[in-house]
């Protein structure tokens, strides 16, 4: 199943503090063909590419920022999907997460999404 479309945050946590509804609300993510953007009440905050690879058990994603608050960094995740529901574990300090979990000693950020609209396969 395909990552293309735009996604809603449900629910996140930074180093195991939860993001505020009001905050998680206004924002979405569309992923499509290699790129990524981050919109926060409909403005751009970040944009970039983004490649998949397994390892194992683990599905990875791997981040790299183009304009924006990430410019210029590489963040590694790890990703589960489910129907229309996605969760990434994004390694914030450049290195792979290897659980779906933050912690206060941890850099990691912890989202579920729901997708809000598909694109259709642009690779046919």
């Amino acid at each position: 199943m395909s990552l293309s479309g735009t996604w809603q945050i449900l629910k996140a946590e930074l180093a195991g503090e939860e993001m505020p509804a009001f905050v998680a609300e206004k924002m979405e993510v569309e992923l499509g063909d290699g790129t990524y953007v981050v919109r926060f009440a409909g403005e751009v905050s970040d944009r970039g590419t983004f490649t998949l690879a397994a390892t194992g058990s683990l599905k990875l994603i791997q981040l790299t920022g183009v304009e924006g608050s990430n410019a210029g960094r590489t963040i590694p995740a790890i990703y589960q999907l489910a129907g229309d529901r996605l969760r990434v574990c994004y390694g914030l300090d450049g290195v792979v997460p290897t659980a779906f979990a933050t912690g206060a000693a941890q850099k990691h950020y912890l989202a579920t999404y729901r997708r809000i609209s598909r694109f259709a396969d642009r690779s046919s």
